[in-house]
């Protein structure tokens, strides 16, 4: 069965990357993201920096804030169903377990920060906690047959 987390993030992903947006790391990068939106690299009155070297124009600013706020709910909604924590919570773990190598380094920290959970957060919320446990087992299982 599939991954329902990574299904949400692979289709959020899609979306995300479907944005206008620019990314520049070199006057030539800025020069080039700036002609593609039509503007003069003198322009800059009408882009806003988003953070790592990601633009977007201002004319787009609500919109890009509604998309953003539109994604989260969705991730929320998405864990808010699962009832029981063995649907996307595990999955949502089980991914982020294996993408940050905990077999490797048998620390949860990575992983909970790429949730945005802290231990309280998980402790305080059975279906989270279950979730967890149910991917670190699966997960630990899984990983020895390497």
């Amino acid at each position: 069965m599939m991954n329902q987390y990574q299904i949400l993030k692979d289709k959020q992903q899609k979306e995300f990357n479907a944005f206008p947006m620019g990314a520049a790391f070199s006057q030539k990068q800025f020069d080039e993201m700036m002609a593609k939106w039509g503007l003069l690299p003198t322009d800059t009155d009408k882009i806003l920096h988003i953070g790592g070297g990601c633009y977007i124009r201002k004319a787009d600013r609500e919109a890009f804030h509604a998309l953003v706020e539109r994604l989260a709910k969705e991730k929320e909604d998405a864990l808010a169903a699962d009832t029981t924590g063995d649907g996307i919570i595990k999955d949502m773990f089980l991914y982020e377990l294996a993408n940050h190598e905990y077999c490797i380094t048998y620390d949860l920290e990575d992983t909970l920060d790429a949730v945005g959970l802290t231990v309280d957060e998980i402790n305080a919320d059975k279906r989270l906690l279950r979730g967890l446990e149910k991917a670190l087992s699966q997960y630990l299982k899984d990983t020895k047959n390497y």
